[in-house]
């Protein structure tokens, strides 16, 4: 992530801020379009969901300048996500999803410098939450207990 792509991410969010309740819309409306069996991972209310996806996503972008500030937070979502249900898998969705909400959002705005900020950042963003995900996958499986036989 450069320091370019920062910029670029924050000045086109600050864009996308006064419509986030209808990107938040267009976002899990294209999301469920996209993969159905996403839809029963979010049981409570949509509309409330969408405000915590945007002040989620504003808080990421507005950390990027500080990256390590966020860190634990984004860790501590992927954890979050995992107990969710959440796969690997979905990440490139959301990721898809996304950007097609922002090109809908932006219009002309979204030009491909912007696209590939944004798919830069949210690359980062996600490989965080999966390998957090994945430390508390490994680190809540059971322990093997070593079978008498293989005791030396």
């Amino acid at each position: 992530m450069t320091p370019e792509q920062i910029r670029i991410v924050q000045s086109t969010w600050v864009r996308v801020l006064p419509i986030k309740d209808i990107a938040a819309q267009l976002f899990y409306k294209r999301l469920f379009e996209m993969d159905p069996s996403l839809r029963p991972l979010f049981r409570g209310d949509l509309r409330e969901q969408g405000e915590k996806l945007m002040q989620i996503i504003d808080a990421a972008v507005n950390g990027l300048s500080h990256l390590e500030r966020i860190v634990t937070a984004i860790r501590d979502l992927g954890r979050r996500h995992a107990d969710y249900g959440v796969k690997d898998h979905h990440y490139d969705t959301v990721g898809a999803a996304l950007l097609w909400t922002l090109k809908e959002g932006l219009g002309a705005e979204f030009t491909p410098k912007a696209k590939e900020a944004w798919a830069t950042v949210y690359g980062v963003l996600a490989a965080t939450m999966q390998e957090a995900a994945a430390t508390r996958t490994t680190s809540t499986l059971p322990t093997q207990q070593p079978n008498s036989r293989d005791a030396a």
